[in-house]
């Protein structure tokens, strides 16, 4: 079963041991993100239609990363990626998944987003969170 938790609560599980997966693009990602995060999209932007596409290897870059137990706190924008994104996970065994209501900017029902609490944000990423160094774990490359 899919938790909803609201940022204040997704804060406070983050920093008892969850892992905050931002399911954002990477360009949404690098513009900046909760802290601690780690960002394998779910969509990515297609460069040459400006469209958002499916990332097909989502499944296979959270499975090389975190097991199905781990204690997932799955984030986008506003939130309609990240249920889509729990959806999915928990339909291929993940068993410990909630979505963050808000996400990082705010949902559309009002939800206050990570940036609206005042929560602590990075602009940067240090390798092992950000998508490519992921990414290389699922494809047998070491992680930087």
């Amino acid at each position: 079963m899919i938790k909803n938790l609201f940022v204040q609560e997704a804060h406070q599980q983050q920093a008892a041991g969850s892992i905050y997966l931002d399911v954002r693009s990477i360009p949404e990602f690098e513009m900046g993100h909760p802290a601690g995060a780690y960002n394998i999209p779910l969509l990515h932007l297609d460069e040459r239609t400006r469209q958002m596409r499916p990332n097909a290897e989502f499944v296979d870059v959270v499975r090389a990363n975190f097991p199905p137990d781990t204690p997932l706190l799955v984030a986008c924008q506003a939130g309609a990626r990240s249920v889509q994104a729990c959806q999915i996970l928990e339909s291929v065994g993940y068993t410990n998944l909630a979505n963050v209501r808000g996400g990082f900017g705010g949902s559309h029902d009002g939800d206050p987003g990570w940036v609206q609490s005042a929560l602590p944000v990075e602009r940067s990423t240090p390798p092992g969170r950000d998508y490519e160094s992921l990414r290389a774990t699922k494809t047998g490359v070491p992680r930087a």
